[in-house]
């Protein structure tokens, strides 16, 4: 039986639980026209592949070359401010298409290889025992939200960035404004902006010093692409924020989200406790895919598509949903359980094609060493609370506290 599908993607049932909603869609219509936004909805892990991978046809330029207003709709007086954000996302090296995106990638890529990655585990491990030995010490309740999940990703991206100790906090609050651009409250662009310009106020000197004096860092590697020609002062600036952002929220979800999964489907807390090095990979590839970091991203179509017999327009807006692919039937099996034994696991948690996501191994660390902590150390693990509060985000899949009994 066909029913119909409410377009407005912002209810409180389809934030609390979009898999319902978005497993309707996939069933009924799942190349879906959303009158509501005007945008394409896609939700099968076939089609979502296929669209990455022919990149010629689909965007990702979309702040550079979508004159469309903002969606959900903001404030009249904030156009001004949401131009500012276009142009600001808009030099960003992900919002750029080939060959242009090619060349521009080169210049981060050798940064983020796997092998480099894998050279922050140390860190990564000992940054998770010293902040849960906090926790612990702080005493008054633990929220795994605020104690572990938001400064971890703060911290590893600060020593990316190679940012002073004492000037992490000022980071943080940058990084809480950034992630107004996934939101729906109509005034989100004030909030935006301002964190926006406070990266670029504070990240100008660093490049300056580092364009004389390089060092092991991220905006030194920027900083090699401002003098080899291939990005602008401006584009260095925005990519140290695109660092900040996509380095910060993915992890926060990924250690929140998985770690609840966990508590709501116990039989995988105990196996898991069994084998927690040996088990850790497994574990947090299928926490990826149960419960994604980020919910969809965005393309607009480059030309006349047709697909499942729709009619997809050049310059229509398209956004597609890892949270139904990765819990797509004809992909996986059993896909609404839970299942940490599962592999291979084809999950695309962090996109698809050239523009997977470049800090995908560094969040499969901390994600790892997260989850292998917290069994090792807390094996009676418990939620205070089942009651969860999810942040309005048509892109990010976010809960907003998690506090929880240690003992």
């Amino acid at each position: 039986m066909v029913t119909t599908i409410n377009d407005d993607m912002f209810t409180p049932d389809v934030i609390q639980d979009p898999y319902r909603y978005l497993g309707q869609i996939r069933d009924e219509d799942p190349v879906h026209w959303n009158e509501l936004y005007e945008l394409w909805v896609i939700t099968r892990h076939d089609d979502l592949v296929w669209l990455a991978r022919n990149h010629e046809q689909f965007s990702n330029s979309v702040f550079r070359n979508d004159p469309r207003p903002a969606y959900p709709a903001i404030l009249e007086s904030d156009t001004e401010l949401y131009d500012y954000v276009r142009d600001y996302q808009g030099d960003q090296f992900i919002q750029y298409d080939r060959p242009d995106h090619l060349e521009m990638r080169k210049v981060v890529h050798g940064y983020f290889t796997p092998k480099s990655m894998e050279e922050w585990r140390p860190l990564v491990k000992s940054a998770i025992a010293d902040l849960l030995d906090a926790a612990e010490a702080r005493g008054g309740g633990v929220d795994l939200m605020r104690d572990l999940a938001v400064p971890l990703p703060v911290l590893v991206i600060a020593e990316m960035m190679g940012v002073p100790e004492s000037e992490r906090p000022h980071i943080r609050m940058l990084a809480e404004k950034l992630l107004a651009i996934g939101r729906g409250e109509p005034d989100r662009m004030r909030v935006l902006t301002e964190g926006m310009q406070g990266m670029l106020d504070y990240v100008d000197p660093m490049v300056d010093e580092r364009i004389v004096n390089p060092q092991d860092d991220f905006i030194s590697v920027l900083a090699s692409g401002e003098k080899s020609g291939v990005f602008s002062r401006h584009q260095v600036l925005v990519n140290t924020s695109l660092l900040l952002l996509a380095g910060h929220e993915t992890t926060i979800n990924l250690i929140c989200n998985g770690t609840l999964a966990f508590m709501n489907n116990r039989d995988q807390w105990d196996l898991l406790k069994t084998d927690t090095q040996g088990l850790m990979v497994r574990a947090t590839e299928e926490a990826l895919r149960y419960d994604s970091p980020v919910k969809s991203i965005q393309r607009l179509a480059s030309e006349d598509v047709e697909m499942r017999g729709k009619k997809i327009k050049k310059d229509d807006r398209i956004r597609w949903f890892m949270s139904s692919a990765n819990r797509d039937p004809n992909k996986f099996e059993n896909p609404d359980t839970m299942d940490i034994t599962r592999w291979p696991n084809p999950h695309v948690a962090f996109g698809s094609g050239v523009h997977h996501c470049l800090g995908a191994t560094i969040a499969r660390v901390e994600g790892q060493e997260v989850f292998s902590a917290l069994a090792e150390r807390y094996p009676n693990l418990q939620l205070k609370t089942h009651d969860m509060e999810y942040q309005e985000s048509i892109t990010f899949r976010s809960i907003k506290s998690l506090p929880v009994s240690l003992n």
